[in-house]
């Protein structure tokens, strides 16, 4: 890789950190504040504490996809933590509720590619919850 890529990739990755410290400092004042967290939530109907769970899970949720995006890891070890995150049921819940918002990303987007990964993991789970470990096809999505 050649130096200006090498520096375009690096300025990337300082850029979606960067987006994600201050999306993560909104959902920290969203958490904070039940006023703030039902403006930021596009969830109807639930309690304060649920929303700051979901708004909280997100936010687990989108740092893992960051830290494969910026390569601290790579894909199977961000689908290992998504298995791992996927069986808490405040995430299951979350899952469910926001499967509306996933069909509207474009699917060649690499949130679209994750998304699709966590339906085969969730499905699997479904099938089969004592097998949660087991590494199946969601890693290669």
């Amino acid at each position: 890789m050649g130096e200006v890529a090498r520096l375009a990739d690096e300025i990337r990755n300082a850029n979606l950190i960067q987006l994600h410290r201050v999306t993560a400092a909104q959902v920290d004042h969203a958490i904070a504040d039940p006023a703030l967290a039902s403006a930021m939530s596009t969830l109807d109907g639930l309690s304060d504490n649920k929303r700051k769970q979901l708004l909280f899970v997100n936010r687990e949720y989108s740092a893992t996809m960051l830290g494969q995006r910026i390569g601290a890891y790579g894909w199977a070890e961000m689908i290992g933590y998504l298995r791992v995150l996927a069986r808490n049921q405040v995430f299951k819940e979350y899952w469910g509720m926001t499967a509306e918002h996933r069909r509207s990303l474009p699917r060649e987007s690499h949130e679209a590619r994750v998304g699709l990964a966590v339906d085969l993991i969730m499905e699997e789970l479904a099938e089969d919850p004592d097998e949660w470990w087991v590494v199946g096809s969601a890693d290669d999505a």
